[in-house]
């Protein structure tokens, strides 16, 4: 145990020193979502109203906020596990994998350091806030940033289950996009449920990603719009989410690295 937990300090340390050290990276985490909510959001203020709600009661720019919370806590989760295959190709992991510890222990140590940058980042996003819709609470304050650590967790595991198995970084950026798009377009960060076509709502429910978001709206209004479920609920799925990804992650990391033919 006492390996174990300082391979996953080791490695969460690593990931974070990188981060801090890279100075573009570091200011473009930070001016990149508030630029984007800021386009988004001032671009279709005048043509957004959400339904069965009084004009002007919750304006696009206060509506989107959550869900480019969202947006930066699923790409810096799953981008920081871009890592892995930089450093398969660089020996770090093979050099990693042959030191007296559990590839569960790498795992971790991975995901703890790719959900402390994303929950931090999403955090610093959330102070934003006061100035756009209601003021914040204690207790809600505490279910965003549950909520940042499951979706933190649950994606930077899919990342690194991902990851394990590409073999460069275009296929990596490939793959990720072809899950992160419509994860986060479908999970009612853009548009509420309520007027999306019925195609799209079945998939907006089975979504993990749409109680995320609703939880994060939970949590910043004391009586939310356009939610999913109940924050019992919203929690429930998101840390359900979490582990299964963990699942799935340490499965396939204690697979062969390399196959034979």
């Amino acid at each position: 145990m006492p390996t174990a937990l300082l391979t996953i300090a080791a490695l969460c340390r690593r990931e974070i020193l990188k981060f801090v050290r890279d100075r573009s990276r570091v200011a473009g985490v930070l001016v990149q979502p508030l630029a984007f909510w800021l386009l988004l959001g001032l671009g279709f203020q005048g043509a957004f109203q959400m339904p069965n709600s009084p004009v002007g009661a919750v304006g696009y720019v206060e509506f989107l906020f959550p869900g480019i919370l969202a947006l930066v806590l699923l790409f810096t989760a799953i981008f920081s596990t871009i890592s892995i295959v930089e450093e398969r190709a660089s020996g770090f992991l093979q050099t990693v994998l042959i030191a007296p510890t559990s590839r569960t222990a790498i795992v971790l140590g991975n995901a703890l350091g790719g959900t402390l940058l994303a929950s931090v980042q999403a955090l610093l996003f959330v102070a934003v806030w006061p100035w756009v819709g209601p003021g914040l609470t204690v207790g809600g304050v505490l279910y965003v940033t549950a909520i940042c650590l499951g979706v933190g967790i649950g994606f930077t595991a899919l990342g690194s289950a991902i990851a394990w198995r590409t073999d460069t970084t275009r296929g990596f950026h490939a793959i990720m996009n072809l899950f992160l798009l419509p994860l986060w377009f479908l999970s009612s960060a853009m548009f509420p449920l309520d007027s999306a076509a019925p195609g799209l709502r079945e998939l907006m429910y089975a979504n993990p990603v749409s109680y995320a978001v609703s939880g994060l709206r939970h949590g910043l209004y004391p009586d939310p719009p356009a939610v999913l479920a109940d924050p019992a609920l919203c929690m429930a799925i998101t840390w359900g989410f979490a582990a299964v990804m963990v699942g799935i992650a340490v499965w396939s990391v204690h697979r062969p690295l390399y196959q034979t033919a």
